[in-house]
């Protein structure tokens, strides 16, 4: 068993039928502040009016990382991380999943 999920005590609430393949990436629409050691490319760092730094978004609110044609980062090998705590199925991402979808299910995507 993977370590991570061992000694995550909250990996029992992981609804593992919630697949990213079935979903917009809804996620990623999410304000992601950066931390130290976060190593994103410098283009994809925004700044609030406090300083706080944050993954920029496109004009359309999704994270600037995120390929348009795909719904796949650009940045996974290097995304902050908050994404890599961000767990698929998870409590916070079936409620995402809710406030995008309403009652509906999303239709599986296939990703090349």
């Amino acid at each position: 068993m993977n370590n991570d999920i061992e000694n995550d005590p909250y990996a029992e609430s992981v609804d593992p039928s919630v697949q990213c393949t079935a979903c917009d990436a809804v996620c990623c629409r999410l304000t992601v502040v950066l931390m130290p050691d976060d190593h994103v490319p410098e283009w994809l760092v925004a700044h609030d009016d406090h300083g706080l730094a944050t993954l920029a978004k496109g004009e359309d609110g999704w994270c600037a990382a995120v390929d348009p044609n795909t719904s796949r980062c650009t940045i996974y090998t290097q995304r902050p991380a908050i994404c890599r705590k961000y767990a698929m199925g998870s409590p916070g991402c079936r409620d995402e999943r809710r406030k995008w979808y309403g009652e509906r299910l999303p239709t599986p995507v296939r990703l090349v």
